[in-house]
Formats: structure tokens, sequence, C-alpha cells
């Protein structure tokens, strides 16, 4: 759902960015290493330590440079398989830096061992979920379903809770235990799209078996 109607929103929004980045020179190879150095920078630096709502400001910033490569992409006309590839693998690194910073603070000051094992697990299988289709798609398998959780879902519930968590440090109350619980909603929601994925790709195989054998 936010992939079909936010994206476009914001693509929108900031296509006369992406423009203004065009006539500065800058590439869209350019926007995605920055916006990716920028998300694991604030990830790592700020998570590790408690803090919530700094890190997810300084994450949401450099996260729509996603939004951004693309749109300069197409406006220059000049759409790659390298450029493709590039923003995909460096998204991976990304999600793996910001569940991996809550992770180091579950693990050190949060104390919290259970928790810490949730975000790993977050992390683990978020990574899953993109395998499964590059996987069945590298094998020429169509694997047209999104599932219930896919990256934005998964980014937008876990830093809006990571980020009003933060607020917990600046006196707000009742607020520390939204982070834990869209962990384990993110979570939970993960295993399912991993399982949803993984059915219909055994279904397309079956059928591309079944096709094979007849012919």
């Amino acid at each position: 759902m936010l992939n079909k109607y936010a994206r476009a929103f914001f693509t929108r929004v900031l296509t006369p960015f992406a423009a203004f980045l065009i006539r500065l020179g800058v590439s869209p190879d350019a926007v995605t290493l920055i916006g990716t150095a920028g998300s694991v920078a604030g990830a790592l630096v700020f998570f590790p330590r408690g803090e919530f709502f700094w890190g997810t400001i300084t994450i949401t910033l450099f996260i729509f440079s996603d939004l951004v490569d693309g749109n300069m992409a197409r406006q220059l006309g000049r759409s790659t398989k390298w450029g493709a590839f590039l923003d995909s693998t460096l998204d991976r690194v990304a999600d793996a830096a910001i569940f991996g910073g809550l992770a180091m603070w579950y693990a050190g000051q949060g104390d919290n061992n259970l928790l810490c094992a949730v975000a790993i697990f977050c992390l683990a299988s978020g990574l899953v979920v993109s395998y499964t289709k590059a996987r069945a798609e590298s094998q020429g398998l169509p694997c047209d379903v999104s599932g219930l959780v896919e990256r934005a879902e998964r980014l937008v519930a876990s830093l809006v809770a990571a980020g009003v968590a933060g607020l917990h440090k600046f006196g707000v109350p009742y607020v520390e235990w939204l982070l834990p619980v869209a962990l384990w909603l993110v979570a939970a929601g993960s295993l399912v799209t991993v399982f949803q994925r993984m059915l219909t790709v055994r279904r397309e195989a079956f059928e591309a078996d079944r096709a094979a054998a007849g012919s």
C-alpha cells in the first residue's frame, strides 16, 4: 500500500529537488551513495546510544534519496541496470544498519536480549523477503506477490516508533513501549511475507515443471 500510494506522492513532491540536483551536475549514483552513507551513520551513531529521536530524524532526511535517485535517472532518461542494482544493494545495507543499530542498543544499554534477538530477526527476515523475489526471478519464476510487509512498511513502522519512543528522553511519558511493539509487529509481518512469497514461488515452480514435463 505504501509503495503504491506514498511513493507516488513523495515522487511528485521531490521532483523539483531532483531537477535541481541535475542542474548542479550531481549524478543519481552519487545521491544513492550519499543517502546510504547518511542512513548508516544515523543508525549506527545514534541508535546504539538510545538517541532514537535524532537517529530517526537523520535517517529520514537521507532515506528519501531512495526516491530522488530514481527520479533523477528518469528525468535524465538513462535508467540503467547498474543503477537499479546499486540502489537495491545499498537499500539492504541501510536496512541492516537500522535494525543492527537497534539490536546494539538492546544488547548494550537497553539490556534486553529478547528484543535484541527480535531486532536481529527483523534484519534477517527483511533480507530474506528481498532475496526470495530476486532468487525466483533469477530462475525465471514470477513472484507476483508483494506480501504483508515490504521494505516501506518495515521502515515506516520501525522509524516512526523509534522516533516517537525517542521523545521519552524529552520527558514525554509512556512512549518508550512503542518501539518494542513495532519490532514485534515487523518481525511477525516479515515472517508472514516470507511464507507468502515462498508459497507463490512454489506454485509457480510446480506449474513450470508440469509444463516442461508435458512438452
